[in-house]
């Protein structure tokens, strides 16, 4: 049913104003390839789901260019840009039928019936609506809602698909198989998709890449793996993984860790500046004794345990000096008794403090082990 045509998508110094506010994007620089699923992620107002309604037509572009596949479009009207967006209300017509709701768009652009049948029974087969043609949108969960509008968006047979939050109004459950039915649909046919979310987890789980937007700036494009082991700054650190790593000042790290003191050698110091932040992810944390003898180790009070079953999420420490471990959930801790854990030094990440960026040359910054002061 769907065609092969795709097309990339290009932002060229997009710049979008609304009146004489400050821009909500001073000037976006980002190409999604064809055929790729591209995961538009970031907090509430940072631009994500404008820049997926300049794509759809539905914002006008302040400046730049905006490409679809070798056509500038910024003039373009929506029904001339051969896309198709699947909303987060699913906007369906209570008074159609599934069937009726799925063929809207088609019988707008006038296609022949047979046509349209054809496309809206095989789409239907494709999601499992076919026993649902019938019913209104009022008979349906809220599942089945959405898999009604993302069939509708899959007649069009467009070059891209855009999704706006299309899995925030359902519950857990229901999210995952959505999930993973819209990760089936793109394996198998291949249609340019971005897609916008808030849920770093829907992000990872979806995502061929995946563009994290703060205030309007790009802080960072790549891979899933990418953006979670190789951060660009405190930001993307922070953003992706559940839960985030542990970002910690150096200058502090002594009292965090015990004395257990990392120290940095003078060119480090000279080459980097004195003001700078650790990053740990939690599941880089292990219990002492299972650690090798030359991993670091120290002690912090436990604060609060949070049992997720094989695993449980340990929030360490007092004061302003907090860390997270992800350690095996068989095993039974107090709040306020002390534990015991080490790291690798190899897993440490190094960002400057002011810049909030990442320090591309840890190695060259943190001592070797045979400088670790003990206490």
């Amino acid at each position: 049913m769907i065609g092969i045509a795709v097309a990339s998508i290009e932002f060229r110094g997009v710049v979008k104003r609304y009146a004489d506010s400050a821009p909500t994007l001073p000037g976006l620089d980002l190409h999604i390839r064809d055929g790729e699923f591209m995961v538009l992620v970031g907090p509430s107002g940072c631009g994500k789901s404008t820049t997926l309604r300049m794509i759809a037509g539905l914002e006008s572009v302040t400046a730049g260019e905006l490409w679809i596949g070798d056509r500038l479009v910024n003039d373009l009207p929506p029904r001339d840009r051969d896309v198709a967006m699947v909303f987060q209300n699913y906007a369906l017509y209570p008074h159609m039928t599934v069937f009726e709701n799925m063929a809207f768009g088609l019988r707008v652009r006038k296609q022949p019936e047979r046509e349209i049948r054809t496309r809206v029974e095989a789409a239907a087969e494709t999601l499992g609506l076919v026993e649902l043609l019938a019913r209104k949108p009022g008979q349906l969960s809220g599942g089945q809602c959405q898999r009604v509008a993302l069939g509708r968006a899959m007649v069009r047979d467009p070059q891209v698909f855009l999704f706006d939050e299309p899995l925030s109004n359902l519950d857990a459950e229901l999210r995952v198989q959505m999930r993973a039915s819209i990760g089936r649909l793109h394996r198998e046919f291949g249609t340019t998709s971005v897609y916008v979310t808030h849920d770093q987890v829907e992000a990872m789980t979806l995502g061929s890449r995946i563009a994290i937007l703060n205030g309007g700036e790009l802080m960072q494009v790549g891979t899933p793996m990418e953006l979670y082991s190789d951060p660009d700054n405190v930001f993307v650190a922070g953003f992706m993984g559940s839960p985030p790593m542990n970002i910690l000042p150096v200058s502090n790290l002594g009292h965090a860790l015990e004395n257990r003191l990392l120290q940095l050698p003078r060119q480090g110091l000279e080459r980097f500046g004195a003001e700078l932040l650790l990053g740990l992810r939690p599941e880089t944390l292990c219990p002492a004794a299972e650690a090798p003898a030359h991993w670091v180790r120290f002690s912090a009070p436990v604060e609060m345990v949070e049992t997720l079953g094989a695993e449980m999420l340990v929030h360490l420490g007092e004061g302003d000096e907090r860390l997270v471990a992800r350690l095996p959930g068989l095993r039974s801790l107090t709040p306020g008794e002390s534990l015991s854990l080490a790291f690798d030094p190899a897993a440490l990440y190094l960002f400057d403090a002011g810049t909030r960026q990442r320090l591309r040359e840890p190695r060259a910054v943190v001592a070797p082990e045979s400088e670790l002061v003990t206490p």
